[in-house]
């Protein structure tokens, strides 16, 4: 290839080609510099755009780049730098090895559900990341999927697949991007928001299980007007996450589910064949928190009120397999770092009871007692999970950050939700207190699993712009006496970095 041994930006040298896609090609480099290989990606040239058209696209594309390096999560690509080569903008990025999503479904080849539920719970927590970030991706699809060492999913070509304000047709009438995975509103034109690129997800978890895009038609053209007006064919191989998938290829983006609620649909689907029955999901307590910012979706607000979306799909995941979002993840596979939240002894407002260790959570900047034996799951950024033994109870520890005006409110705008999600909500106190000289709020309720009622209690305290701190505990309402001396002495040794 004529530009393999190229040296861009006196540093990087081009080695091999390991991808081409609409926008650019993708090149292994060598960083003589830090004596590392990375990744590169190349835009190609655009003949077709005038002189200030490629001005404009090439600056855009070094501020997406720029706007994605922010972004530190263990499932997304890591963007290193952005350079130039005579004029054109080149990404450098993390190198991972191993095949893409789109290798492994070659030729019409599937996953089971299980297995597709797991790399959807890592991209749905890339774009979690991403979209709190301001970064929209634009282009999620297999080939953009990396299946890294030791079962590391890794979502590449974040915010540089495609830039604001550029056209889905090129002046040749030629689709520009991944068609079989735009989201309807992009195809007519509209501005992508998070909810496209949830669609996007859900076009992709659609080929993991059924071998195809669900939209897929002989020429591009008729692929788009599927995408806009056709309904979607019947999943034969989805199992538990046909709600799901549904759900999330809705036309109207407003009414798709949020990143939040697929990820709890997706720790549903693939604890789908479990028969341990777990308790119900904490409450959210970020979907109805500050807008994202800069980047925010003006649909977001609409999706976390319950819409039609939400019925159709992600309820009938949710209450189908009853309250899964304490089990987070691969309980069984702890990811890298996360020794630094092991127990360690520090001081708390009181002393730790006995039958209690103490966790010191640097993360979430806290500090509190957990029964000994309880075990955690998946952690977020908002917050941290632990479970009993019998898997039936379990305590999370959340944050908001910035806080609401009170979190009486907050709470009252996720009950909104809740009351739609699970008609089995009984609302058993919401009181306005205060806890610790701040503004906060108790709130407790009942809903029927699988097989019992479970009951819930949820603390949450903080003032308005600072951090909001969430104190929540789920176990079954018959055994409500045993398991509720869990919360108060959790509330009672709890410290902030602020205390």
């Amino acid at each position: 290839m004529s530009d393999e041994g190229r040296r861009i930006a006196g540093r990087y040298t081009l080695t091999e080609q390991i991808g081409r896609g609409g926008m650019g090609t993708v090149w292994r480099a060598d960083d003589e510099v830090l004596g590392r290989q990375v990744a590169i990606k190349r835009l190609h040239a655009r003949p077709e755009l005038s002189a200030d058209e490629l001005a404009t696209l090439y600056e855009r594309t070094r501020r997406e780049a720029r706007s994605a390096a922010r972004i530190a999560h263990p499932n997304v690509i890591v963007v290193h730098d952005v350079v130039d080569d005579d004029g054109r903008p080149c990404i450098v990025m993390e190198y991972v090895p191993g095949p893409t999503l789109a290798e492994l479904l070659k030729d019409g080849r599937t996953l089971p559900y299980q297995e597709a539920a797991r790399m959807g719970l890592d991209m749905v927590a890339a774009l979690r990341a991403a979209h709190a970030a301001g970064v929209l991706h634009r282009d999620v699809k297999p080939g953009n999927v990396l299946l890294g060492a030791g079962d590391r999913i890794v979502l590449t070509d974040f915010g540089i697949a495609m830039t604001d304000g550029t056209s889905t047709l090129t002046k040749t009438g030629e689709m520009v991007g991944s068609i079989h995975y735009m989201a309807p509103e992009r195809i007519r034109g509209l501005t992508p928001g998070t909810a496209s690129d949830l669609w996007a997800l859900g076009a992709t978890l659609y080929q993991a299980v059924e071998g195809r895009p669900p939209f897929r038609r002989p020429t591009a053209m008729e692929t788009a007007y599927a995408i806009a007006v056709d309904p979607l064919e019947p999943m034969k191989q989805a199992g538990p996450l046909e709600p799901l998938i549904e759900a999330l290829l809705i036309k109207e983006p407003g009414e798709r589910p949020t990143a939040e609620q697929t990820e709890r649909a997706l720790q549903a689907a693939w604890w789908g064949d479990s028969t341990a029955e777990l308790p119900p999901p904490a409450p959210d307590l970020t979907a109805v928190g500050p807008e994202p910012k800069p980047a925010a979706d003006s649909s977001r607000r609409g999706r976390r009120r319950g819409r039609k979306g939400l019925v159709l799909g992600v309820v009938a995941v949710v209450a189908a397999l009853a309250a899964t979002a304490f089990v987070l993840h691969r309980t069984s596979k702890s990811a890298p770092g996360h020794a630094a939240n092991q127990p360690t002894t520090v001081a708390s407002a009181s002393p730790v009871p006995e039958g209690y260790h103490l966790v010191r959570d640097r993360q979430l900047g806290v500090s509190f007692p957990v029964p000994d034996g309880w075990t955690a799951g998946k952690r977020t950024a908002e917050g941290v999970t632990y479970t009993d033994g019998t898997g039936l109870a379990g305590l999370t520890i959340g944050v908001v950050d910035p806080a609401g005006p009170n979190p009486s409110t907050h709470f009252a705008d996720i009950e909104t939700n809740t009351k739609v999600n699970y008609p089995t909500y009984r609302r058993l106190r919401m009181q306005q207190t205060t806890f610790r000289q701040q503004p906060a709020a108790v709130w407790e309720f009942t809903f029927q699993g699988r097989v019992r009622v479970f009951r819930a209690i949820d603390l949450g305290f903080g003032k308005e712009g600072d951090r909001e701190y969430d104190i929540y505990l789920s176990a079954p309402d018959a055994k409500w006496d045993t398991y509720r001396p869990v919360f108060d002495k959790v509330r009672d040794g709890f410290v902030t970095s602020a205390s």
